[in-house]
């Protein structure tokens, strides 16, 4: 099997491959679980997870309909309904429609966190 060489989406260099820590890879391969990040996009990332976490965590949705309501709200398949896919602007999406959820629940968007 080819080593595939996965490269920087920004400057087109070769991807270096980190410890865990940076962005989880699929079990048994070298491949990340999402798209490649710079720090701006990595924050914003960070940001949107735990508000749409919210959502199946206080019961909304069960966790497997939350990620349905992503692909459903954002016209995506399953395995693309995942912040580790997302831009910067699917993720203040994320974040508002989430937020407007949380919102409709009685559930305040600074206890979400």
């Amino acid at each position: 099997m080819k080593k595939q060489t996965i490269r920087c989406p920004y400057c087109g260099s070769p991807a270096v491959l980190r410890d865990a820590s940076y962005m989880g890879i699929h079990q048994g391969t070298s491949l990340p679980k999402g798209s490649l990040a710079n720090r701006t996009l990595r924050k914003k990332r960070i940001q949107a997870h735990p508000i749409f976490d919210q959502l199946w965590r206080r019961g909304i949705f069960s966790r497997k309909e939350a990620y349905r309501w992503i692909g459903d709200k954002f016209c995506l398949q399953t395995r693309q309904a995942h912040t580790g896919n997302f831009s910067d602007y699917m993720c203040d999406q994320l974040i508002q429609e989430a937020s407007k959820v949380l919102k409709n629940n009685h559930i305040p968007l600074g206890m979400a966190g």
